[in-house]
């Protein structure tokens, strides 16, 4: 019997992770995104039409056995859930018995006061937010953390696997989005530390190419250096394929994890400012690789 499933949101990541998704047997997939313009590109998908359908509204998911949100930030994914002015929301729609996967960087905050909502409407809630650019999400060798019951994990696992190449279980429910959180400050204090350093080494006349190979042979390396440095950076193509204002959001969540748990991050303090200075001042479009961009005009300005 085939499995009924409903996948929410098909953004820069959500539709790649969709498209590997639909490949998979054994499982009916019913799409949906508030701008159905992002629907386009699934009509070239070999299963469109079979396999794969659109749903024109979240009414038409309710018969799906489990649902993906794969939405930008916390705002939107519990508006989707809860329902608001436009109409119910998924807890209300869909049947008992049913498991929700939110694939989105949520505020774990948030997870938290929905997972006892939705286990009240007998619906399963496990929390999965990806780690990997377009690229990993095209390919399906994305990293998935899932906060959840160990049987509920089990049960949704050959779903996930069809997106990700890593599966970690990361605890119960609400313990995945904060390690992707907090997963986030640490690549954007990387990314931050090697661009203050490229700047100094632009400034004293130093090859940037030849810099970014030292880093990456030596005690700096991280996986801004490897991946981010001479691929966007230095030639200054800068699209790395990871919106600036998604790294500020986490930042944002990582940023209250501090006065949940009453531990002090003074440096997570100060990375999650900058970047917050860097989104107003850059265009909304711009890619997390900006901050150089952005570090560069502050020296710059008079």
């Amino acid at each position: 019997m085939m499995l009924k499933l409903g996948f929410v949101g098909l953004g820069m990541m959500g539709l790649p992770m969709l498209e590997n998704l639909a490949g998979a047997e054994g499982i009916s997939i019913r799409a949906h995104d508030r701008d159905p313009r992002r629907l386009d590109r699934l009509k070239t998908h070999p299963a469109w039409g079979l396999t794969l359908h659109a749903a024109d509204t979240l009414a038409d998911l309710a018969d799906c056995a489990v649902i993906i949100t794969m939405l930008p930030n916390s705002a939107i994914t519990n508006a989707v859930i809860e329902g608001g002015a436009d109409g119910p929301g998924l807890a209300a729609l869909l049947a008992r018995g049913a498991t929700l996967i939110d694939m989105g960087s949520s505020n774990p905050a948030d997870t938290l006061r929905l997972a006892p909502l939705l286990h009240e409407a007998g619906i399963t809630l496990i929390d999965a937010p990806v780690s990997g650019a377009v690229a990993k999400a095209a390919n399906g060798t994305l990293a998935i953390m899932a906060g959840g019951a160990a049987a509920d994990l089990e049960r949704v696992r050959p779903i996930l696997s069809c997106m990700g190449a890593a599966l970690i279980h990361t605890g119960a429910v609400g313990s995945a989005h904060a390690m992707k959180a907090l997963n986030n400050y640490v690549y954007a204090a990387g990314l931050l530390a090697a661009s203050e350093a490229m700047l100094i080494a632009q400034g004293m006349g130093l090859d940037l190419g030849v810099f970014t190979q030292v880093l990456n042979a030596s005690s700096g390396r991280n996986v801004a250096t490897e991946t981010k440095l001479a691929q966007f950076i230095v030639p200054r193509t800068f699209n790395g394929g990871f919106a600036l204002s998604l790294m500020a959001k986490d930042l944002r969540t990582a940023d209250s994890l501090q006065q949940l748990v009453g531990v002090a991050a003074p440096q997570l303090s100060l990375c999650t400012d900058l970047w917050q200075r860097a989104l107003q001042a850059l265009p909304a479009s711009a890619d997390n690789t900006e901050i150089y961009r952005y570090l560069e005009a502050q020296r710059d300005a008079p």
